[in-house]
């Protein structure tokens, strides 16, 4: 073995006697052995779920606002999807459905339909990877002809209690078509406890309920609006907000969040989650500091389609920000991260290029 050339420094470098410093913090830096040693958060892929936009189509439609995300068919596409993931070592998935717009109404039924495309998807799903944890949104916005997670009244009032008896309705449907875990968010008040009940009462109690606590009303889901057309719309006749600041949450409050969790963990909420993330860093921190239930969080369309911008005009590292991203928000408090890029980052870790420490 050949002897390493001495180290040399840079001409100039001042000669100084050693400062007598008893704790030097970047002796836990020095190499990458002891900076995995020393690791304070992990990033894995049992972290992550996997969000899927399905289709009643023959073939997968790229979403132009989220460039490599595509809605998939539900005849041709789901199934290798899913496998893919799983081979990423991604075990969960949670389900959006693009729904037709002939069988949106103002009330929404189509949620609760069991021929409905949530819950043929959802169906097929189990019945091909048992093993498969699926996640499901309850809310009627992809439903409702006006674009509103409720029932809208012709004042612009989004009915809370109407809403919640269409959401119970909706929860069971879905737990009959297999799923694992409801997730409800449409921020109506009360619809923790009502849908836990409704579960309950259709023999439901082994599924699982990852509540929206800290649905934000963010300007970062345009993206996801665009994958589904489910932004709110307009009715002659009909006032319709177009925005939905009067159920999500205030963008400038913390407090409002805390006191939605202890509302929704009194409710019978398994999981609790912040939306979207990298803003509201501080907030999954507080419900983190607050609970003992698992936090989950969103890493929404808008905060994917930030990073594959730059990352297209070569301006970030795509694959050392998302990581990056990602150990962020685990490291904030969130125990799950629902995220566009879960695959892509199982496959990563797998591959030996996980987080740097």
């Amino acid at each position: 073995l050949g002897v390493a050339a001495a180290a040399r420094s840079p001409p100039g470098t001042p000669t100084v006697e050693p400062l007598k410093i008893r704790q030097r913090p970047r002796r836990n830096r020095k190499m990458q052995a002891i900076r995995d040693t020393v690791a304070e958060t992990s990033l894995t892929a049992a972290n992550l779920i996997q969000p899927i936009f399905v289709h009643d189509a023959p073939a997968d439609e790229p979403i132009p606002s989220m460039p490599g995300v595509s809605r998939i068919s539900l005849e041709n596409g789901l199934l290798p999807f899913v496998d893919r993931a799983v081979r990423a070592g991604v075990n969960r998935v949670v389900i959006f459905p693009k729904t037709p717009e002939a069988v949106k109404s103002g009330a929404g039924e189509e949620a609760f339909n069991p021929a409905g495309l949530a819950q043929r998807a959802i169906a097929k799903i189990k019945a091909a990877f048992p093993e498969v944890m699926v996640f499901t949104d309850v809310a009627l916005d992809p439903y409702n002809s006006l674009g509103h997670d409720g029932i809208v009244r012709s004042d612009g009032v989004v009915l809370n209690d109407e809403t919640i008896h269409q959401l119970c309705h909706q929860a069971v449907s879905q737990a009959r078509a297999g799923a694992d875990c409801v997730s409800p968010s449409d921020m109506m008040d009360g619809r923790i406890g009502a849908i836990r009940d409704a579960l309950d009462a259709a023999g439901f109690q082994h599924v699982s309920i990852m509540a929206y606590t800290a649905k934000y009303a963010s300007s970062f889901y345009g993206p996801f609006r665009d994958a589904l057309d489910s932004a709110p719309a307009s009715l002659e006749g009909w006032q319709v907000h177009k925005d939905k600041r009067t159920y999500q949450q205030d963008p400038s409050n913390v407090r409002e969040a805390l006191r939605e969790a202890r509302l929704d963990e009194e409710e019978g909420a398994d999981i609790m989650m912040v939306k979207p993330a990298v803003a509201y860093l501080d907030v999954i921190r507080a419900l983190r500091e607050q609970t003992t239930l698992p936090i989950a969080a969103y890493h929404v369309s808008g905060e994917y389609a930030m990073i594959k911008a730059a990352a297209e005009r070569g301006w970030l590292d795509e694959r050392r920000a998302v990581l990056e991203t990602l150990t962020g928000i685990r490291r904030a408090g969130a125990d799950v991260i629902l995220t566009y890029f879960a695959t892509a980052v199982g496959e990563w870790i797998q591959q030996g290029h996980g987080p740097e420490h």
